[in-house]
């Protein structure tokens, strides 16, 4: 290949957010871009990617691997799909208990990920925040957080977002022996203890280890997730963008892109009541064009960051959940 290949993990702090929906449409429109891309079912223990690929829930996958009733190079479990450039390998298959997959597996797991021959390698990853799922997150130099506007979802990915910061100074600090009583409380913090603040921490490692300020500073720079919003009704939900940035840069320390967003699509949810590619078969719906755009900013903009990103996705909001005749009355007073 003449680029390397690009992890994106696809997570979410709860389910019924979308992300499989995403992963799967996102995969197509890359590979219609003419970039050969796999998308891989990590969602153990509920896999069903391959239903969004129009496929069927038959060929070997990661809980065969993982398990090794199938031995097999890794390129061999991928299987192609309708979409030319389109490659899929699934999850636990029928493979019962994978949700809770050991440490060697893990690890196995990921040598996998980094073997496999493609521009982008897409994982649809479990929702919630198990030890496995935050470490897949972080196989890639960046991922893709999928939430909707409800305040449910919105709390969800903020806790997703803390534990993987959490999570990062843990793994990275823990060796340090001094330090050991003090990354205990990330495991024991209580509703009585005053809101945590990744600075405040950091400031508190940093008089028993001055060195960890640094670590953390590292984590902080590297940990910048890209949100896409999905099920996105009103206008007035874009005025969540610029209250996430502001929320993650006072609690965790973090800055992050706004890469995408979905509209609310009424047909959609007829659509998915079978098998079937919505990204192929309903082509021209904007849905599907927002899907498209969001596969454009992969390909021309994943290795940066998006600066005022907030805004501009606010912008692209007005555009697509303004209605045309509203727009064009707009448009005749100016």
């Amino acid at each position: 290949m003449d680029q390397p290949s690009t992890i994106i993990p696809i997570a979410g702090g709860k389910g019924g957010v979308g992300k499989s929906f995403v992963t799967a449409n996102l995969a197509v429109a890359l590979a219609k871009r003419e970039h050969r891309t796999i998308a891989i079912d990590l969602d153990l223990g509920n896999s069903n990617l391959h239903s969004l690929l129009g496929l069927e829930n038959r060929y070997a996958g990661i809980g065969e691997y993982l398990k090794g009733t199938v031995a097999c190079s890794p390129e061999e479990l991928v299987i192609e799909t309708q979409v030319p450039g389109l490659g899929f390998i699934p999850g636990d298959g029928r493979m019962p208990f994978m949700a809770n997959i050991t440490y060697p597996q893990k690890r196995k797991l990921i040598r996998l990920l980094q073997a496999l021959p493609a521009r982008y390698i897409l994982l649809d990853l479990s929702a919630g925040t198990s030890f496995n799922t935050l470490d897949l997150f972080q196989t890639g130099a960046s991922g893709i957080v999928v939430t909707t506007p409800e305040h449910p979802a919105l709390m969800s990915t903020l806790v997703f977002v803390k534990n993987l910061v959490l999570r990062a100074i843990d793994e990275s600090l823990r060796k340090i022996p001094a330090l050991k009583p003090k990354l205990s409380e990330i495991h024991k913090q209580s509703v009585k203890d005053p809101i945590f603040t990744v600075q405040r921490f950091r400031n508190e490692l940093a008089q028993i280890e001055p060195d960890a300020a640094e670590v953390i500073d590292a984590i902080c720079r590297r940990i910048r997730p890209r949100f896409v919003y999905n099920m996105v009704e009103s206008i007035n939900d874009s005025e969540i963008f610029s209250n996430i940035d502001q929320t993650f840069a006072d609690v965790l320390s973090i800055e992050c892109d706004h890469i995408g967003l979905i509209p609310y699509d009424s047909e959609l949810r007829q659509f998915l009541r079978r098998p079937g590619i919505f990204q192929l078969e309903q082509a021209s719906s904007i849905t599907a064009q927002t899907i498209d755009r969001l596969a454009h900013r992969v390909v021309q903009l994943w290795n940066q960051s998006l600066e005022g990103s907030a805004e501009l996705l606010s912008g692209y909001a007005q555009e697509i959940l303004t209605p045309k005749s509203d727009r064009l009355s707009a448009r005749a007073k100016r």
